[in-house]
């Protein structure tokens, strides 16, 4: 798919509506909640809850070991099986389930091009029935931290000539005009962007249509903001779903050898005492 440095990873919506029923096929609905996908689904596709299933709610964390190895083996997925995600808000979601499943070493893990978005617009077969897998066991590796960046880490790259950080935030959150688009709860006390953050909101990444953009699109997206596969990059947003989106695009569509996503974003460093920030363009 239009020269991607892993091409593998994407699968468009005929593909997955052709192998919906492929028993070593697991297609994946994740969104914010699960009310869309009790609107109508892929037909055969599980359903994951971003805030009940894919987050430690206790410790602000990512979904643990144990619980990632119940969840999947409970969605019918063994190691050996292929997942597909796709998902509202142009695969959000599916991006931070993504990039959760590459931490715990799950091979064969792509996402569908365009969505939920491209799937409703193309007219396609929509299913409204429970879906009910057969239990498979499943073991998954200890947890790739290097995937994942931690405060420690972003505050000594905010120093550093040899990294880049990727604030995918609106323009308005990047300048600190507002804290968090209208109607989402998760918040911080100051507004802004951290100290030399390059503002590349993630939807520049996408299509109309939802699906992304070409390799050379890419490329020059981010190599114009001097942000390039020398630096180690660091992607953050809000809550870190957002980012986890443009962490895909840097790390698998070109192909950035050392990118990280930054899940504790601006809620952690927008509520630390005595945090530099910059506020405007």
């Amino acid at each position: 798919m239009a020269n991607y440095a892993n091409p593998e990873v994407l699968v468009s919506t005929d593909w997955a509506d052709q192998r919906k029923s492929d028993p070593n096929v697991v297609i994946a609905e994740v969104d914010v909640d699960t009310a869309a996908y009790n609107e109508g689904h892929v037909p055969g596709a599980i359903g994951w809850n971003w805030q009940t299933q894919l987050c430690d709610t206790v410790r602000r964390d990512v979904i643990s070991k144990a619980d990632l190895e119940k969840l999947l083996g409970s969605s019918g997925i063994g190691n050996d099986t292929t997942v597909v995600l796709y998902g509202d808000n142009n695969n959000w979601f599916a991006a931070w389930a993504f990039w959760q499943l590459k931490m715990y070493g799950h091979k064969d893990v792509r996402i569908m091009n365009g969505g939920r978005k491209k799937w409703l617009a193309e007219g396609r077969t929509l299913s409204k029935d429970a879906v009910t897998p057969k239990a498979k066991t499943y073991k998954a590796t200890e947890r790739n931290d290097s995937l994942r960046a931690y405060l420690r880490q972003v505050q000594d790259a905010m120093n550093s000539p040899s990294s880049a950080m990727v604030d995918v935030r609106s323009p308005d959150e990047f300048s600190g005009k507002i804290l968090s688009p209208p109607g989402l709860p998760e918040t911080c006390q100051r507004g802004g962007h951290i100290p030399g953050a390059k503002s590349i909101p993630w939807g520049k990444a996408c299509n109309e249509d939802g699906t992304f953009k070409s390799a050379d699109e890419l490329k020059a997206l981010y190599a114009g903001m001097g942000v390039t596969p020398d630096k180690n990059v660091i992607a953050y947003c809000r809550i870190g779903e957002r980012s986890s989106h443009s962490w895909f695009v840097l790390k698998y569509l070109l192909g950035y050898p050392n990118v990280t996503n930054y899940d504790g974003s601006w809620t952690e460093w927008g509520n630390l005492v005595n945090a530099p920030i910059e506020r405007g363009a």
